[in-house]
């Protein structure tokens, strides 16, 4: 296949990647490739991943009519093709790769090229004599068609000291090196599937139930619930010491009364004596 990549660059420091016959939107791989472009390879697979997460737009340059502003490109216009950047994903992997089969550092690598073109149109058309329902017309289905857009996509790694770069190039890696220095910053995640998101769960939860256990069985364990013996036994000890004296002064005033009763009954005798 003849690549679209014009600047004269020995083969030998580059790295190639292709993929053909795409049943995805070239206006959206079109978009991608800008944003990737001129990036270091590492950081433009962790933007591609980013995006198929849906946690970053891009600008739209181009085919970016009725498109709403997003607030994260500072009122630019652009969205989150989820597709595309799944594809140019794997072309990307697949030119690291072919630059480790060089002998080349494929993640070190600058993105010199990327771009995305339409390939081959099929025409798709209704069956005849069908009713046209839904189609806002009366009786039956007129010629009508839609089509199919295949694309491709073409990468080509390469590093920024070759000898055949124009200047356009040079100051276009240099102006979005702090782009891919923010993305080596930033710690690639892979995306996980739902059943492995559920296994880490479980996983999670039983270690830990695990470590809970130990903390039981652990000798500090055992030192507290000696502690909490020992403090047990001594709020009985306080409790009944408590008890003891209240019922000793309930006693106390128990006899008092009775004495101040015997001594009474002692005083009228007297009185009823002198009296008669």
């Amino acid at each position: 296949m003849k690549y679209s990549f014009n600047v004269k660059i020995n083969n030998e420091g580059l790295a190639y990647a292709y993929k053909e016959e795409l049943n995805v939107s070239y206006k959206d791989l079109g978009a991608v490739c800008d944003a990737v472009r001129y990036l270091k390879a590492s950081s433009a697979v962790a933007l591609t991943e980013k995006l198929a997460r849906m946690e970053m737009p891009i600008p739209y340059k181009r085919h970016n009519k009725h498109m709403g502003a997003r607030h994260e490109l500072h009122g630019r216009k652009g969205k989150y093709p989820i597709k595309a950047a799944k594809e140019v994903r794997i072309v990307l992997l697949n030119a690291i790769a072919n630059a480790n089969n060089k002998a080349l550092p494929g993640e070190e690598l600058i993105v010199l090229h990327a771009c995305a073109n339409k390939t081959n149109i099929v025409r798709r058309q209704p069956s005849k004599g069908g009713i046209s329902w839904g189609r806002g017309m009366y009786g039956r289905s007129a010629l009508m068609h839609s089509d199919i857009e295949y694309s491709k996509i073409e990468i080509i790694l390469g590093s920024s000291d070759e000898k055949g770069i124009t200047k356009n190039m040079k100051y276009f890696i240099g102006k979005k090196s702090n782009i891919s220095k923010k993305f080596e910053s930033i710690e690639r995640i892979a995306p996980v599937k739902k059943k492995q998101q559920k296994d880490n769960k479980k996983e999670k939860e039983s270690t830990a139930i695990k470590s809970e256990t130990k903390a039981l069985n652990s000798p500090k364990s055992e030192k507290a619930s000696k502690n909490e013996g020992t403090k047990t036994q001594e709020n009985k000890k306080t409790i009944t010491n408590k008890e003891s004296n209240a019922n000793e002064k309930a006693k106390s005033s128990t006899s008092q009364g009775v004495s101040s009763n015997i001594d009474n009954t002692v005083d009228l005798q007297k009185n009823k004596a002198v009296n008669e």
